[in-house]
């Protein structure tokens, strides 16, 4: 068995065994919700990662999937294992009549019509209230004909395993397009349209094919969704704020590699379920480290792990231990002290009535005392402080490595 091939299995046996490590109902809903949002993500990099197209409204193709899929559930008109190859047709017309227009242009001005095209569609969903149920939206039931084996898709379960088989077959689809003479040449326009141009190609029709392509896919997740939740809004599935969120967790994944965006679905179901379980400040949390992961690491977490795997492969992940412990260490710290600081202040400004003591690791600290916020400030200058000694030092050492393993395979 090939790499590549143990990848895939390894894939596919993670999505079956994945239920069986927590049985319980919540844990079940979010495993779906990772499989959906994992096509929709992965989607959404056949743009940005492979055609250098920064959409900013995406989610009008998975929400025009979701919307397919919920009145094909009402109208009972194909078997529901069906129902979301009938949403990516959605999404897919939808995204060839809309991209049309959108890939007239590239760059930034790409980025400006996909935002005004998103926010239309918002309005618009407002305007007719038939198909999109105005603000309630639209409900179904799921269950509905046939059983065969027994399948009727009302356990939660049964759902699940739609949804991964789905998630399988269409990660292996848009896979098997990155390697298909249009995602060949996508890519070769998002490096040099101009050279593309040169060869005989037409830049926009490539692009606007594969926005059709992305469509589908984006449909698909859509309808997905909706078989998972049995009622779809305009404002959650078609909202800006929905295409905000599979830009930032696609690029939080890694935009520069094929299971990036798996990654970034993966943490776009924590930040959204679990975060704001805990503090209600999750939304700076996750501003800031938007912003840390494009300043200090523009390949994401996947390209995070790519570029230590190599290093490890070649023996050298020891001599950098025990910098990555000391900056555990201190940006551990420095966390602590700021998201301190932040607690106090949400606490002091928001929840005011509540008191100014407030729980915060376990323990118990006072925001009406200037003791506790000089100590929590004292904690964040201190692990900013170890941070300024140890990146450079870091930096340093990061820069000497790939050289000696360039040098170490040359001599091979």
């Amino acid at each position: 068995m090939g790499p590549r091939l143990a990848i895939w299995a390894l894939f596919a046996a993670a999505l079956v065994l994945a239920p069986q490590v927590s049985g319980s109902s919540f844990a079940l809903t979010l495993l779906s919700q990772m499989g959906y949002l994992a096509i929709v993500c992965l989607s959404y990099n056949i743009l940005l990662g492979q055609g250098g197209m920064l959409s900013f409204g995406h989610a009008v193709y998975s929400g025009m999937g979701a919307f397919a899929a919920v009145h094909a559930m009402n109208l009972a008109a194909v078997p529901l294992a069906l129902v979301p190859v009938l949403a990516g047709a959605a999404g897919m017309v939808l995204a060839a009549l809309l991209g049309w227009v959108a890939t007239r242009r590239a760059g930034t001005a790409f980025a400006m019509i996909t935002l005004g095209i998103g926010e239309l569609a918002a309005a618009a969903a407002l305007m007719f209230p038939g198909f999109f149920g105005g603000e309630a939206g639209v409900a179904a039931d799921r269950v509905y004909g046939a059983a065969p084996w027994g399948i009727g898709f009302g356990p939660a379960i049964q759902v699940y395993y739609l949804i991964a088989a789905y998630c399988v077959a269409c990660a292996a689809l848009m896979y098997a397009f990155t390697g298909t003479p249009l995602g060949r040449i996508l890519t070769a326009v998002r490096d040099n349209p101009q050279r593309v141009a040169f060869l005989g190609y037409d830049a926009r029709r490539v692009r606007h094919l594969a926005f059709a392509v992305a469509g589908f896919f984006a449909g698909v997740g859509g309808g997905l969704a909706a078989i998972q939740f049995e009622i779809v809004t305009a404002a959650d599935s078609m909202g800006p704020l929905r295409s905000a969120s599979y830009l930032l967790f696609t690029f939080l994944g890694g935009t520069g590699f094929f299971f990036g965006p798996v990654v970034g679905a993966v943490l776009m179901v924590l930040a959204s379920v679990l975060l704001p379980e805990w503090t209600r400040a999750w939304p700076l949390y996750l501003g800031l480290a938007f912003l840390l992961m494009v300043l200090h690491a523009p390949g994401g977490i996947a390209g995070v792990l790519a570029a230590n795997l190599r290093v490890a492969r070649h023996g050298r992940l020891g001599a950098l231990a025990w910098l990555y412990l000391g900056l555990a260490a201190a940006g551990a710290v420095a966390l602590l002290g700021a998201s301190a600081l932040v607690e106090m202040a949400y606490r002091l400004r928001l929840d005011a009535a509540l008191g100014p003591r407030l729980p915060f690791l376990g323990r118990e600290i006072d925001a009406g005392s200037a003791a506790t916020w000089a100590g929590a400030a004292a904690v964040l200058a201190l692990g900013l402080g170890l941070l300024r000694i140890l990146r450079p030092r870091f930096a340093v050492r990061w820069a000497a490595v790939p050289q000696a393993i360039a040098a170490e395979e040359g001599a091979a």
